[in-house]
């Protein structure tokens, strides 16, 4: 933990100096207990930026590819992130997931499943709705608007968390956790008017 404050708290400086940086709606994340974060992706700047400015610790999962280099991926475990296969489902990265929440911990993923390289909001995938009814745990949609050119603003802003608790403990088909996953997208879309 103390070298994820560290990096957490130079990150912080860093990009603060590099950008003008705007949170609101900290509040809507919970000071304890499990939540889902669910942002959009437009840049590979956006799990740093989500990491460094949130209140709490946040843990991610990211394309076993960046897991390849052992100084890298010792690196990314101390930071809170996971590999996760992309080709089909990995039983083993959603049962990490489950895990951090339930130790009451903050975990992120993006409802796109990937980072949008068009600069729009892709479909969704049943991932976020499916982990956050499996844990049983509200959603945080967080909206990141900004290009991140240098010195401009990043805005970053949390809504109001989304309970799925008509779903715990029943059965959801796969087209019902991308429907779900869909409407938090959609929830997304809102914040960023």
């Amino acid at each position: 933990m103390l070298f994820y404050k560290a990096v957490r708290g130079a990150a912080r400086v860093l990009f603060s100096l590099i950008y003008r940086i705007e949170i609101e709606g900290k509040e809507h994340l919970p000071i304890r207990g499990k939540a889902v974060v669910s942002p959009n992706h437009f840049s590979v700047m956006d799990p740093i930026i989500i990491g460094a400015f949130l209140p709490r610790k946040v843990n991610f999962m990211a394309k076993e590819e960046l897991f390849s280099n052992r100084l890298f991926a010792s690196i990314l475990n101390k930071l809170g992130v996971f590999p996760v296969k992309r080709s089909g489902a990995d039983i083993g990265a959603i049962r990490t997931a489950l895990k951090i929440l339930n130790n009451g911990d903050i975990f992120c993923i993006f409802p796109e499943g990937t980072r949008s390289k068009a600069g729009e909001i892709l479909e969704a995938k049943p991932g976020s709705a499916m982990i956050a009814i499996k844990a049983q745990s509200p959603i945080i949609p967080v909206a990141i608007i900004g290009d991140y050119k240098l010195f401009s603003k990043v805005k970053i802003i949390m809504g109001e968390p989304i309970y799925l608790s008509d779903y715990y403990d029943k059965k959801v088909s796969t087209d019902e956790y991308r429907e779900l996953s869909q409407d938090v997208l959609n929830t997304i879309r809102g914040l960023m008017i």
